[in-house]
Formats: C-alpha cells, sequence, structure tokens
C-alpha cells in the first residue's frame, strides 16, 4: 500500500520584480547588471574619446547654457580631492568590488539589477580614465551647464543609478517597514 500526502515544494516562489533579496540565484542579475554596465562604460569611453577629439581647440556652446568644454578632472566628484588621485583610484576599485558582492547576493529584478550597472559602469568607466588614460590619473570632463561643474556621462550614470537604486530599495520594503 502506498501513502499519499502533502509535500512542500522544493522552490521558492520569485520575488516580485525589483525587489531586494538575500540568497537567490543571480545568474539572471548578473545578465542584466553585467550587460547595463559594459554598455555605460562602452558610450562613456566612446564620449571622452570623441570629447578629446572635437573639444581640443575650444568648448563648443551649445543651447542656453550647455556646452561642451574639455577638462581632466584629477579630483572626485566636483573636483574635490584633487591631490589625492591615487587614493580615489583605491576608493573606485574598492566601490566596484562592495557594488559587485551585494549585487551578486542582495538584488532581485530587473530594476535594482539596472542601477546596480548603471553604478557599477560609471565608477569603471572613470576608473578606467585614472589608469588607462594618459592624463596623470585625471577623468575627462566635458558637459558644461555653466553653473554646475563639468561631468561626464558616467557621472551621469553613477548618478541616476544611484537615485534608482533608492526607489527600488524603498519600493521593494514591505508595507510594514515601511512606516
Amino acid at each position: 500500500m502506498q501513502e499519499r500526502r502533502v509535500v512542500a515544494t522544493l522552490t521558492a516562489p520569485p520575488p516580485a520584480p525589483g525587489r531586494f533579496v538575500t540568497g537567490s540565484p543571480a545568474g539572471p542579475r548578473l545578465v542584466v547588471g553585467g550587460v547595463v554596465a559594459a554598455a555605460v562604460v562602452a558610450v562613456d569611453q566612446l564620449t571622452k574619446q570623441l570629447a578629446l577629439d572635437k573639444l581640443a581647440d575650444g568648448p563648443v556652446d551649445l543651447i542656453w547654457t550647455l556646452r561642451l568644454k574639455l577638462i581632466f578632472n584629477k579630483g572626485a566628484a566636483f573636483g574635490l580631492g584633487t591631490e589625492v588621485a591615487p587614493v580615489l583610484v583605491a576608493v573606485a576599485i574598492a566601490v566596484v568590488v562592495i557594488l559587485l558582492g551585494f549585487g551578486r547576493h542582495a538584488v532581485q529584478g530587473r530594476g535594482a539589477s539596472t542601477s546596480l550597472g548603471l553604478v557599477v559602469g560609471g565608477a569603471v568607466g572613470n576608473l578606467v580614465d585614472r589608469v588607462v588614460r594618459g592624463h596623470d590619473g585625471a577623468v575627462v570632463d566635458f558637459i558644461d551647464l555653466s553653473w554646475w561643474p563639468v561631468f561626464n556621462v558616467a557621472d551621469i550614470d553613477i548618478t541616476c543609478g544611484a537615485i534608482l537604486l533608492v526607489v527600488v530599495g524603498r519600493s521593494a520594503r514591505p508595507p510594514e517597514a515601511a512606516r
């Protein structure tokens, strides 16, 4: 005679998109984040090379206060810390490693993976400038609003990725945790 009983499933139901989860498989998240990061690095490096080629003779005014102006930023965001460029390389590497570890273990969903891809890609794009380009550890910046410090595509991606990460993280919390 054979007994029949209900057995719990061996796999948990998938989390809702954009949710932060620990202990879930990392494969799809890493693919989405990796593709986004690779695209960010490619676009960032392409635009920086174009800036180096086209803006060597001086700035180009586009519209209102927006212009393209080539500068070399040895410092961190907004040109702060120009005397510690080697330290910035070490900090950037540490941030990338931490974000990759965080993404592998704690992020679930396209929104969260995309946001981490933006941040990691931007950090790697600026790191490539500091390590590979021959500008004495400086990052190529070229987008000038005339009322804000000059920045680049990697800076845009880092900022947008960080904002998106906060938004996705807040929306992923259970209702009782949001109080």
